[in-house]
Protein backbone atom coordinates (compact mmCIF):
# COMPACT_ATOMS: atom_id res chain seq x y z
CA UNK A 1 0.00 0.00 0.00
CA UNK A 2 1.58 3.53 -0.99
CA UNK A 3 -0.04 6.84 0.68
CA UNK A 4 1.52 10.16 1.18
CA UNK A 5 1.71 10.81 5.11
CA UNK A 6 -0.95 13.31 5.37
CA UNK A 7 -0.71 17.00 5.05
CA UNK A 8 -1.12 19.64 7.58
CA UNK A 9 -4.24 21.56 8.09
CA UNK A 10 -5.99 18.34 7.47
CA UNK A 11 -6.72 16.69 10.75
CA UNK A 12 -4.44 14.77 13.05
CA UNK A 13 -1.03 13.72 12.24
CA UNK A 14 -2.42 9.92 10.67
CA UNK A 15 -5.82 11.00 9.54
CA UNK A 16 -5.81 8.97 6.91
CA UNK A 17 -7.67 6.78 4.87
CA UNK A 18 -6.24 3.92 6.44
CA UNK A 19 -5.76 4.74 9.91
CA UNK A 20 -2.58 3.86 11.31
CA UNK A 21 -2.55 2.18 14.72
CA UNK A 22 -2.67 4.16 17.78
CA UNK A 23 1.08 5.00 18.22
CA UNK A 24 3.00 6.73 21.32
CA UNK A 25 3.39 9.93 19.22
CA UNK A 26 -0.76 10.00 18.93
CA UNK A 27 -1.12 9.31 22.79
CA UNK A 28 0.97 12.33 23.33
CA UNK A 29 -1.73 14.60 21.39
CA UNK A 30 -4.04 13.68 23.93
CA UNK A 31 -1.91 15.02 26.69
CA UNK A 32 -1.19 18.79 24.77
CA UNK A 33 -1.82 21.86 26.85
CA UNK A 34 -0.32 23.90 24.51
CA UNK A 35 -0.57 25.26 20.79
CA UNK A 36 -0.34 22.42 17.93
CA UNK A 37 3.25 21.62 16.98
CA UNK A 38 3.48 22.18 13.11
CA UNK A 39 7.36 21.11 12.64
CA UNK A 40 9.55 18.83 13.51
CA UNK A 41 13.00 19.76 12.50
CA UNK A 42 11.93 23.65 14.29
CA UNK A 43 11.87 21.74 18.00
CA UNK A 44 14.97 20.18 17.55
CA UNK A 45 17.88 20.61 19.78
CA UNK A 46 21.67 20.55 18.69
CA UNK A 47 23.13 17.25 19.67
CA UNK A 48 19.78 16.10 21.04
CA UNK A 49 17.84 15.87 17.79
CA UNK A 50 16.07 12.81 18.10
CA UNK A 51 15.56 13.25 21.71
CA UNK A 52 13.87 16.54 21.53
CA UNK A 53 11.64 15.24 18.87
CA UNK A 54 10.33 12.15 21.75
CA UNK A 55 9.06 15.00 23.46
CA UNK A 56 7.05 16.59 21.57
CA UNK A 57 3.27 16.28 21.70
CA UNK A 58 -0.29 18.23 19.82
CA UNK A 59 1.43 17.14 16.75
CA UNK A 60 -0.04 18.06 13.23
CA UNK A 61 2.72 17.93 11.23
CA UNK A 62 2.91 17.69 7.06
CA UNK A 63 5.69 15.08 7.00
CA UNK A 64 6.32 15.24 3.15
CA UNK A 65 7.34 19.65 3.71
CA UNK A 66 9.06 18.54 7.11
CA UNK A 67 11.45 15.92 4.48
CA UNK A 68 12.08 18.08 1.99
CA UNK A 69 13.07 21.20 4.61
CA UNK A 70 15.41 18.59 5.35
CA UNK A 71 16.84 17.87 2.38
CA UNK A 72 17.05 21.52 1.38
CA UNK A 73 19.16 22.03 4.56
CA UNK A 74 21.68 19.90 2.87
CA UNK A 75 21.15 21.51 -0.84
CA UNK A 76 21.92 25.12 0.60
CA UNK A 77 24.98 23.69 1.87
CA UNK A 78 25.82 21.49 -0.97
CA UNK A 79 24.23 23.50 -3.97
CA UNK A 80 22.86 20.23 -5.68
CA UNK A 81 19.13 18.56 -5.76
CA UNK A 82 19.05 16.37 -3.03
CA UNK A 83 16.77 13.08 -3.56
CA UNK A 84 16.20 10.17 -0.80
CA UNK A 85 15.74 6.50 -1.24
CA UNK A 86 15.37 5.41 2.37
CA UNK A 87 13.94 2.20 3.86
CA UNK A 88 12.84 1.65 7.42
CA UNK A 89 15.98 -0.14 9.13
CA UNK A 90 14.41 1.37 12.16
CA UNK A 91 10.82 0.11 13.19
CA UNK A 92 11.55 -4.32 13.98
CA UNK A 93 7.50 -4.30 13.33
CA UNK A 94 7.36 -3.63 10.12
CA UNK A 95 7.27 -7.35 8.03
CA UNK A 96 6.96 -5.37 4.49
CA UNK A 97 10.33 -6.16 2.22
CA UNK A 98 12.00 -3.33 3.21
CA UNK A 99 14.81 -4.10 0.66
CA UNK A 100 15.88 -3.05 -2.78
CA UNK A 101 13.46 -5.12 -5.32
CA UNK A 102 12.02 -5.21 -8.82
CA UNK A 103 9.43 -2.91 -7.41
CA UNK A 104 11.48 0.27 -6.55
CA UNK A 105 12.63 0.35 -10.01
CA UNK A 106 9.23 2.07 -11.38
CA UNK A 107 9.16 5.14 -8.90
CA UNK A 108 13.02 5.10 -8.73
CA UNK A 109 13.18 6.09 -12.17
CA UNK A 110 10.27 8.88 -11.82
CA UNK A 111 12.13 10.29 -9.01
CA UNK A 112 15.09 10.75 -11.30
CA UNK A 113 13.05 12.02 -13.83
CA UNK A 114 11.40 14.79 -11.81
CA UNK A 115 14.96 16.39 -11.31
CA UNK A 116 14.87 19.68 -13.61
CA UNK A 117 17.15 18.87 -17.11
CA UNK A 118 19.67 21.37 -16.30
CA UNK A 119 20.75 19.77 -12.99
CA UNK A 120 23.71 17.78 -14.27
CA UNK A 121 25.29 16.76 -10.44
CA UNK A 122 22.72 14.90 -7.43
CA UNK A 123 23.03 13.86 -3.90
CA UNK A 124 21.22 11.34 -2.88
CA UNK A 125 20.45 9.68 1.24
CA UNK A 126 20.80 6.27 0.86
CA UNK A 127 19.63 4.14 4.21
CA UNK A 128 19.05 0.05 3.47
CA UNK A 129 19.56 -2.81 4.51
CA UNK A 130 20.60 -4.48 0.86
CA UNK A 131 18.79 -6.15 -1.49
CA UNK A 132 18.90 -7.22 -5.13
CA UNK A 133 22.22 -6.59 -7.34
CA UNK A 134 20.55 -6.36 -10.73
CA UNK A 135 18.15 -3.80 -9.06
CA UNK A 136 21.04 -1.66 -8.40
CA UNK A 137 22.81 -1.91 -11.42
CA UNK A 138 18.98 -0.70 -13.23
CA UNK A 139 19.34 2.23 -10.78
CA UNK A 140 23.02 3.11 -11.87
CA UNK A 141 21.69 2.40 -15.66
CA UNK A 142 19.45 5.17 -14.90
CA UNK A 143 21.58 7.67 -12.87
CA UNK A 144 24.84 8.08 -14.75
CA UNK A 145 23.69 8.36 -18.01
CA UNK A 146 22.00 11.16 -16.04
CA UNK A 147 24.37 13.04 -14.37
CA UNK A 148 28.26 13.85 -14.67
CA UNK A 149 28.52 13.33 -10.78
CA UNK A 150 26.58 11.46 -8.31
CA UNK A 151 27.17 11.83 -4.39
CA UNK A 152 26.09 9.22 -1.88
CA UNK A 153 25.01 10.48 1.56
CA UNK A 154 24.92 7.58 3.86
CA UNK A 155 23.33 9.02 7.20
CA UNK A 156 23.03 5.27 9.00
CA UNK A 157 23.46 2.36 7.09
CA UNK A 158 23.72 1.36 3.37
CA UNK A 159 24.51 -2.64 3.25
CA UNK A 160 25.32 -5.39 0.79
CA UNK A 161 23.63 -4.26 -1.97
CA UNK A 162 23.54 -0.84 -0.62
CA UNK A 163 26.96 -1.04 -0.33
CA UNK A 164 27.37 -1.98 -4.19
CA UNK A 165 25.05 0.99 -5.22
CA UNK A 166 27.12 3.44 -3.15
CA UNK A 167 30.51 1.96 -4.85
CA UNK A 168 29.04 3.54 -8.57
CA UNK A 169 29.21 7.34 -7.07
CA UNK A 170 32.02 9.77 -7.30
CA UNK A 171 31.76 10.93 -3.76
CA UNK A 172 30.35 9.16 -1.01
CA UNK A 173 29.45 10.87 2.56
CA UNK A 174 29.44 9.50 5.98
CA UNK A 175 29.32 10.66 9.47
CA UNK A 176 30.97 8.68 12.50
CA UNK A 177 28.18 6.68 12.94
CA UNK A 178 27.19 5.98 9.25
CA UNK A 179 28.07 2.18 8.03
CA UNK A 180 28.06 0.19 4.66
CA UNK A 181 28.99 -3.55 4.72
CA UNK A 182 30.36 -6.63 2.90
CA UNK A 183 28.82 -6.95 -0.80
CA UNK A 184 28.47 -10.92 -0.96
CA UNK A 185 25.07 -11.77 -1.96
CA UNK A 186 23.03 -13.82 -0.38
CA UNK A 187 21.56 -16.84 -2.08
CA UNK A 188 18.71 -18.75 -1.41
CA UNK A 189 19.93 -22.77 -0.62
CA UNK A 190 17.44 -26.18 -1.50
CA UNK A 191 15.48 -25.39 1.96
CA UNK A 192 14.71 -21.73 0.31
CA UNK A 193 16.36 -20.01 3.22
CA UNK A 194 18.75 -17.31 2.01
CA UNK A 195 22.15 -18.14 3.25
CA UNK A 196 25.25 -15.61 2.65
CA UNK A 197 27.30 -16.65 -0.71
CA UNK A 198 30.86 -16.18 0.83
CA UNK A 199 30.09 -18.30 3.83
CA UNK A 200 29.63 -21.17 1.27
CA UNK A 201 32.19 -20.75 -1.08
CA UNK A 202 34.48 -20.04 2.66
CA UNK A 203 33.73 -23.38 4.05
CA UNK A 204 34.15 -25.64 1.05
CA UNK A 205 37.77 -23.70 0.30
CA UNK A 206 38.63 -24.69 4.14
CA UNK A 207 37.16 -28.02 3.51
CA UNK A 208 39.19 -28.25 0.35
CA UNK A 209 42.57 -27.22 2.34
CA UNK A 210 42.54 -29.16 5.55
CA UNK A 211 41.43 -32.45 2.75
CA UNK A 212 44.92 -31.61 0.91
CA UNK A 213 46.75 -31.45 3.58
CA UNK A 214 45.88 -34.45 4.93
CA UNK A 215 46.14 -36.16 1.90
CA UNK A 216 49.78 -34.91 1.64
CA UNK A 217 50.87 -36.78 4.63
CA UNK A 218 48.95 -40.17 3.53
CA UNK A 219 45.77 -39.59 5.71
CA UNK A 220 42.47 -39.81 4.89
CA UNK A 221 40.10 -36.51 4.66
CA UNK A 222 38.05 -35.99 7.97
CA UNK A 223 34.89 -37.82 7.92
CA UNK A 224 33.29 -34.70 9.42
CA UNK A 225 34.27 -32.58 6.77
CA UNK A 226 33.60 -35.90 4.09
CA UNK A 227 29.86 -35.08 5.47
CA UNK A 228 29.63 -31.38 5.69
CA UNK A 229 30.48 -31.53 1.85
CA UNK A 230 28.18 -34.49 1.33
CA UNK A 231 25.17 -31.97 2.70
CA UNK A 232 25.83 -29.51 0.21
CA UNK A 233 24.37 -28.74 -3.10
CA UNK A 234 26.04 -28.28 -6.36
CA UNK A 235 24.19 -26.32 -7.39
CA UNK A 236 23.99 -23.87 -4.54
CA UNK A 237 27.59 -23.90 -4.47
CA UNK A 238 27.43 -22.37 -8.27
CA UNK A 239 25.05 -20.11 -7.57
CA UNK A 240 27.13 -18.56 -4.88
CA UNK A 241 30.08 -18.95 -7.19
CA UNK A 242 28.29 -17.02 -9.67
CA UNK A 243 26.35 -14.25 -7.16
CA UNK A 244 29.73 -13.39 -5.38
CA UNK A 245 31.28 -13.10 -8.97
CA UNK A 246 28.77 -10.54 -10.38
CA UNK A 247 28.76 -8.30 -7.01
CA UNK A 248 32.14 -8.30 -7.89
CA UNK A 249 32.07 -7.59 -11.36
CA UNK A 250 29.48 -4.66 -10.62
CA UNK A 251 31.89 -2.39 -8.23
CA UNK A 252 35.09 -2.90 -9.93
CA UNK A 253 32.77 -1.69 -13.01
CA UNK A 254 31.81 1.22 -10.89
CA UNK A 255 34.77 2.00 -8.92
CA UNK A 256 36.99 1.92 -12.12
CA UNK A 257 34.59 4.20 -14.42
CA UNK A 258 33.65 6.65 -11.44
CA UNK A 259 34.95 6.41 -7.93
CA UNK A 260 38.69 6.19 -9.15
CA UNK A 261 38.30 8.62 -11.87
CA UNK A 262 39.66 11.78 -10.23
CA UNK A 263 42.33 9.40 -8.87
CA UNK A 264 45.19 11.06 -10.53
CA UNK A 265 48.01 11.22 -8.65
CA UNK A 266 50.03 8.59 -6.29
CA UNK A 267 49.41 10.79 -2.55
CA UNK A 268 52.75 9.32 -1.87
CA UNK A 269 55.33 9.67 -4.73
CA UNK A 270 53.09 12.62 -6.51
CA UNK A 271 52.83 10.02 -9.98
CA UNK A 272 50.61 10.34 -12.35
CA UNK A 273 48.17 7.31 -11.78
CA UNK A 274 47.52 5.14 -14.88
CA UNK A 275 43.83 3.34 -16.12
CA UNK A 276 45.45 0.05 -15.09
CA UNK A 277 46.41 0.89 -11.51
CA UNK A 278 42.87 2.33 -11.53
CA UNK A 279 41.44 -1.22 -12.38
CA UNK A 280 43.54 -3.19 -9.91
CA UNK A 281 42.48 -0.88 -6.95
CA UNK A 282 39.26 -1.18 -7.81
CA UNK A 283 39.58 -4.97 -8.16
CA UNK A 284 41.54 -4.86 -4.82
CA UNK A 285 38.45 -3.06 -3.21
CA UNK A 286 35.82 -5.20 -4.87
CA UNK A 287 37.36 -8.28 -3.72
CA UNK A 288 37.88 -6.93 -0.07
CA UNK A 289 34.54 -6.34 -0.25
CA UNK A 290 33.11 -9.71 -0.91
CA UNK A 291 35.78 -11.56 1.35
CA UNK A 292 34.01 -13.45 4.27
CA UNK A 293 37.34 -14.66 5.69
CA UNK A 294 37.65 -10.89 6.17
CA UNK A 295 34.35 -8.97 7.76
CA UNK A 296 33.51 -12.66 9.22
CA UNK A 297 29.31 -11.81 8.86
CA UNK A 298 27.29 -10.53 6.00
CA UNK A 299 25.74 -7.96 8.26
CA UNK A 300 29.48 -6.34 9.70
CA UNK A 301 28.81 -2.69 9.52
CA UNK A 302 32.26 -1.27 7.92
CA UNK A 303 33.09 2.30 9.17
CA UNK A 304 34.50 5.05 7.19
CA UNK A 305 37.76 4.33 8.80
CA UNK A 306 37.48 0.99 8.09
CA UNK A 307 36.41 1.65 4.04
CA UNK A 308 39.71 3.70 4.06
CA UNK A 309 41.97 1.65 5.89
CA UNK A 310 41.44 -1.55 4.76
CA UNK A 311 39.01 -1.17 1.45
CA UNK A 312 41.43 1.76 0.26
CA UNK A 313 38.56 3.55 -0.45
CA UNK A 314 38.59 7.08 0.25
CA UNK A 315 35.25 8.52 2.03
CA UNK A 316 34.30 12.02 2.55
CA UNK A 317 33.78 12.82 6.53
CA UNK A 318 30.33 14.78 6.75
CA UNK A 319 31.77 17.15 9.45
CA UNK A 320 34.29 18.44 7.29
CA UNK A 321 32.43 19.84 4.69
CA UNK A 322 30.18 21.42 7.17
CA UNK A 323 27.03 18.83 6.46
CA UNK A 324 27.46 16.89 10.15
CA UNK A 325 24.77 19.11 11.86
CA UNK A 326 22.67 18.76 8.70
CA UNK A 327 22.31 15.09 8.62
CA UNK A 328 21.70 14.62 12.22
CA UNK A 329 18.94 16.56 11.89
CA UNK A 330 17.64 14.97 8.89
CA UNK A 331 18.05 11.18 9.82
CA UNK A 332 16.44 12.19 13.58
CA UNK A 333 13.54 13.11 11.44
CA UNK A 334 13.21 9.92 9.42
CA UNK A 335 14.29 7.82 12.31
CA UNK A 336 10.83 9.57 14.27
CA UNK A 337 9.06 8.68 11.03
CA UNK A 338 10.35 5.36 10.69
CA UNK A 339 9.46 4.36 14.07
CA UNK A 340 6.06 6.27 14.84
CA UNK A 341 4.45 5.85 11.25
CA UNK A 342 3.89 2.58 8.82
CA UNK A 343 6.37 3.93 6.42
CA UNK A 344 8.32 1.27 4.93
CA UNK A 345 10.26 2.93 1.95
CA UNK A 346 10.74 6.21 1.33
CA UNK A 347 11.36 7.98 -2.14
CA UNK A 348 11.49 11.24 -1.96
CA UNK A 349 12.76 14.96 -3.88
CA UNK A 350 11.71 18.30 -3.80
CA UNK A 351 9.57 17.50 -6.82
CA UNK A 352 8.51 13.67 -5.95
CA UNK A 353 7.00 11.78 -2.96
CA UNK A 354 5.89 8.60 -2.80
CA UNK A 355 5.70 6.69 0.81
CA UNK A 356 5.28 2.97 0.82
CA UNK A 357 3.22 1.76 4.58
CA UNK A 358 3.27 -1.80 5.80
CA UNK A 359 -0.46 -2.60 5.67
CA UNK A 360 -0.08 -4.93 8.56
CA UNK A 361 0.89 -1.72 11.27
CA UNK A 362 -2.68 -0.36 9.52
CA UNK A 363 -6.45 -1.00 10.88
CA UNK A 364 -8.63 -1.06 7.81
CA UNK A 365 -11.67 1.47 7.97
CA UNK A 366 -14.90 -0.46 9.54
Amino acid sequence: MSNKLPKSGKGPLFNNPLQHKKTFAQQLQTQSLGPPVTSLLDHMKDGREFESLIKLNNLSIDLQSEMVKSFKEIEAIRGNPVIGYLANVVNSNIRANKSIDYSDDLPFSELINTIPIEKREIDIVLVTPGGTGNQVAKFVDKLRPRFDKVTFIIPNIAMSAGTIFAMSGDEIIMNNGSYIGPIDPQVPNKEGMFIPAQSILTLVEDIKKRGEEAMSKGQRPAWTDLQILNQLDAKDIGNAINASNYSIELVETYLSNYKFKSWTKHSSTGLDVTNEERKERAKYTADLLCSHSVWKSHSRGITRESAWNVCKLQITHAETIGLDKAIRRLWALFYWVFENTPAYKVFISEYYCLIRNDRTLINEPK
